[in-house]
């Protein structure tokens, strides 16, 4: 029986509402349970911590697989794991320096994807097709890829990016709240009413809000109001939306690839304020990038994680790597001569008419350069959780903030 029809695969999402493990086949990318815990993964002075995240994730898959195995007798193996993590891109050092070994040692995978939570919304939302998927929440990031690189536009932070976001959102709406207040131009006495409903007399909202240590979150908090406002008609709140739909727009276009057969799916909980927000940002979207089909996504980050294992264990993966974004330990590592044998096996006829001469001389490391994005695309296929939202903080305006590379 080939290894992969009757392994599994584990997949993990974490982000700042906690974790979520799922346990899958590792042929179709099934899902057979899921478990899930809310608490965070603790960060220190090493970035993420592993042992906290270590201390979660492997009593929560015991679990899961001996769930598995009362319902199907017998002990079967872990194939490969993936995990796409809230700030895996700057602060995942210490994971991809212990969780290799750590999971080797608990359950003998020798297949790890190390993935920044952007990766997974791609692969939840899109499965391994170019494209591009933006994730807005409190912040806002697109990431796109052409199968070879990957493109990344802004989630940089309420104070240098971010634009169009909850956060950003929020804030224009305070602004012109504020501006009303005053009795400046561009105030809106609708944001203001519902300003002072939500933090009391805007004259005492900078001492409210300059001092909070989670000031995004606070600022996208008052992202539903400015679309309750723009709704029900009001003018300054209906510009706040079109000029953050412009916004993220503009960062959809820098991440998607200039090609027409492209999609861009938006994913977090911003996106769930509807018709205010969405009807100026098709438009825009429909300027900025036409060549582009804009499609629901398919699945969310955890969806993400099991498709970026599943085409771990079966060889099949083309979404790039890269050494911060997604990043690959063991035998299919970039380099190791398994990953050459993959790459060149997942190739189409066609393809490998092509490079036949080539791969002859090839080194393994040359090898799977080549054929990295040559696989055959099955991602789509293990995308069966349906999307509530993009990468998860725990925020009003939903998730989908994304690394701070």
């Amino acid at each position: 029986m080939n290894e992969s029809s009757d392994g599994l695969v584990v997949g993990v999402d974490s982000g700042g509402s906690g974790l979520r493990i799922a346990l899958a086949e590792a042929a179709s990318g099934t899902v057979l349970d899921t478990l899930a815990s809310r608490e965070p993964v603790r960060t220190g002075p090493g970035g993420i911590s592993a042992a906290h995240f270590l201390e979660q994730v492997v009593p929560a898959v015991r679990t899961l697989r001996e769930r598995a195995a009362v319902r199907a007798p017998g002990r079967r193996p872990v194939l490969a794991v993936a995990v796409g993590a809230a700030g895996m891109a700057t602060l995942g050092d210490e994971l991809r320096d212990r969780l290799p070994a750590a999971f080797a040692g608990a359950w003998g995978v020798r297949l790890l994807a190390l993935a920044a939570d952007a990766v997974t919304a791609y692969a939840g939302a899109l499965g391994q097709r170019p494209g591009a998927v933006v994730a807005g929440g409190t912040g806002m990031i697109a990431l796109g890829t052409d199968l070879a690189s990957w493109r990344r536009a802004d989630g940089w932070g309420h104070l240098l990016g971010d634009c169009g976001s909850g956060a950003w959102i929020g804030r224009a709406g305070l602004e012109a709240a504020m501006r009303a207040h005053d009795g400046r131009r561009g105030g809106s006495a609708a944001l203001l009413a519902r300003a002072e409903k939500l933090f009391g007399p805007v004259a005492g909202l900078p001492g409210v809000l300059y001092p909070r240590t989670d000031r995004p979150a606070v600022l996208a908090s008052f992202a539903p109001e400015v679309g309750a406002c723009a709704a029900a008609g009001d003018p300054v709140a209906a510009d706040v939306l079109a000029r953050a739909a412009g916004h993220i727009a503009d960062a959809a276009e820098a991440a998607c690839p200039q090609d027409p057969g492209a999609l861009v799916a938006l994913t977090g909980g911003l996106f769930k304020m509807g018709d205010p927000l969405l009807v100026p940002l098709r438009a825009a979207l429909g300027e900025r990038i036409p060549y582009a089909r804009i499609v629901a996504p398919a699945g969310d980050p955890l969806a993400g994680a099991v498709a970026l294992a599943s085409a771990l264990a079966t060889g099949t993966l083309r979404l790039p790597v890269d050494r911060t974004l997604l990043r690959l330990f063991g035998d299919l590592a970039p380099g190791t001569a398994k990953a050459a044998k993959a790459a060149k096996a997942a190739k189409s006829p066609d393809e490998a008419d092509r490079t036949n001469t080539a791969d002859a001389t090839d080194t393994p490391e040359t090898a799977v350069t080549a054929g990295t994005a040559a696989a055959a695309d099955t991602a789509e296929a293990t995308t069966s959780v349906q999307v509530g939202g993009g990468t998860e903080t725990p925020d009003p305006a939903g998730s989908g903030q994304g690394d701070r590379t």
